[in-house]
């Protein structure tokens, strides 16, 4: 769904969720100011048994000047929008409508239609509200009030940023204009009396498993953010690697996750968490995510979140193994020659982009990658949307560089950033065709199960696979390790004889 699909509505109530957050409100206020822009007859709503009492709400609305209304009475409108929710859920007070869109990053089950955004892969609903408005054209920096709605919401719905996973958030962070001064006030008005003490109560009530270095923690339910805070004290224990700390929320359990150990990436660990019941990722230090509830009951009836979190963590720190590119391979014997097949890829070279000697981020849907320009580094584009650096003299004994510009079709244009300057530029626009050589070959084998692989590029800590993915290693540079997942390996090389 576009915002350009709902122009020829005229009368628009904007509805977030009962008890509304950061994000509902940020959200919720960046439709209601678009849709004003554009000439419509629009109100902002919500409902539900509590009216806005947190202190940092009401600095919120009172100094953006959000038209925020609190209702329980509505007159059928000709569109009712929910924003950070969704209709028919038991977090939004249900009032008719004419015609109903949803817009929402919660994990429902339902999908993106002609009337509905559903995105479960943004922490926050008001990185789909940035990306729609940026798709609508809408200059999002020429209105400071509404972005500093938007990047308050994407601050707190993410834990202050540590759950964030998708490139176009951190470009919302490295693009957006808004009140600092505002912000600043607002970081230090989160949390009030009561939440200190549920915080302390939740930090005296800490389950340890020394076997794992690992600290467990449950909360009453609280604003998600209080999560945070006591993960944040936790993880300074000495004797602690790992916390997790969780409370039952609207719809499952919200958890919050720190590490403060290279092999074990919070990110990492939360996506392993809520696999299958929920989502889950952010940094490599701190992570968190959602458990549904219909999900969990469905999958574990009898487990308690408590014995479900020790045993999905027991199972992960038992289920691994570490490769670094400097470790020698210990099943040499098992490694096959493979070719790589024919056909287009992209590349660039990071000199064309930035002058040599620049630090760089190439940032990916895979993450942000590390790397100096240089005349030896290119950048490759692969088949399936991947990004990676390469060195010079691998390109030149793997591709053939061709006169034609590379097209391709991502879900996230890649771009690199200047480090220093903070300047972006997309790959694509300057990208070329280059032709895999068939006589470029690897060694590789299957995973025999998960494993993390830490490559030379200094990728956001480790690649990670699961078993029958490809660890490979570039025939004659056992340094260049890297892993290629199993669906795409055979559309990639063929067997070859040693």
């Amino acid at each position: 769904m576009q915002l350009s699909d709902l122009n020829r509505f005229n009368e628009i109530v904007v509805q977030i969720h009962n008890n509304p957050d950061a994000d509902a409100v940020g959200s919720g206020f960046a439709i209601y100011r678009y849709f004003k822009k554009t000439g419509k007859n629009v109100r902002l709503i919500y409902s539900g048994s509590n009216i806005i009492k947190k202190s940092n709400m009401l600095i919120l609305i009172s100094e953006l000047d959000i038209p925020l209304e609190y209702v329980t009475e509505l007159n059928k409108p000709e569109l009712l929008i929910t924003v950070d929710c969704q209709y028919g859920q038991g977090n939004v007070a249900c009032f008719e409508a004419e015609n109903i869109a949803m817009i929402d990053h919660h994990n429902t089950g339902k999908l993106s239609d002609s009337m509905a955004e559903i995105r479960s892969n943004y922490a926050s609903a008001s990185t789909i509200c940035y990306a729609m408005l940026q798709s609508a054209g809408y200059d999002i920096n020429a209105d400071i009030p509404m972005a500093t709605a938007l990047y308050y919401g994407l601050y707190m719905d993410s834990d202050h940023f540590s759950e964030i996973g998708h490139p176009l958030e951190r470009d919302m962070i490295d693009f957006l204009k808004y009140d600092k001064g505002l912000i600043l006030k607002l970081k230090h008005a989160n949390f009030n009396m009561d939440e200190l003490v549920t915080a302390g109560e939740a930090i005296t009530s800490t389950k340890y498993l020394e076997r794992f270095r690992l600290a467990i923690v449950e909360a009453a339910p609280c604003d998600p953010n209080i999560l945070g805070v006591i993960g944040d004290f936790i993880i300074q224990v000495d004797t602690v690697d790992i916390s997790v700390t969780y409370n039952k929320c609207s719809g499952g359990y919200k958890i919050s996750v720190r590490s403060c150990t290279a092999e074990i990436t919070a990110n990492e660990l939360a996506d392993y968490i809520t696999k299958e019941v929920g989502s889950g990722g952010g940094h490599l230090d701190k992570a968190g995510g959602f458990i549904n509830l219909d999900s969990f009951q469905e999958k574990y009836p009898s487990c308690s979140p408590e014995s479900y979190l020790i045993k999905k963590i027991g199972e992960y720190y038992g289920g691994y193994d570490v490769i670094r590119y400097n470790d020698k391979e210990k099943d040499y014997g098992k490694l096959q020659k493979y070719r790589k097949k024919p056909g287009i890829f992209g590349y660039i070279k990071s000199t064309d982009l930035f002058g040599s000697g620049t630090e760089c981020k190439i940032r990916t849907l895979d993450g942000d990658v590390l790397v100096r320009s240089g005349e030896d580094i290119y950048i490759m584009l692969g088949k399936s949307g991947e990004v990676y650096p390469i060195q010079k003299e691998i390109f030149d004994g793997k591709y053939t560089p061709l006169d034609a510009p590379f097209t391709g079709e991502y879900e996230y244009r890649p771009t690199v950033i200047n480090v220093t300057e903070g300047k972006h530029c997309e790959i694509l626009p300057k990208a070329r065709q280059c032709l895999s050589n068939t006589d470029s070959a690897i060694l590789a084998r299957p995973l025999e199960r998960y494993t993390k692989v830490f490559t030379k590029w200094n990728y956001d800590g480790y690649m990670v696979g699961d078993k029958g993915d490809m660890l490979c290693y570039t025939f004659g540079n056992e340094e260049d390790v890297y892993l290629t997942e199993c669906s795409i390996f055979d559309d990639l090389y063929e067997k070859d004889e040693i």
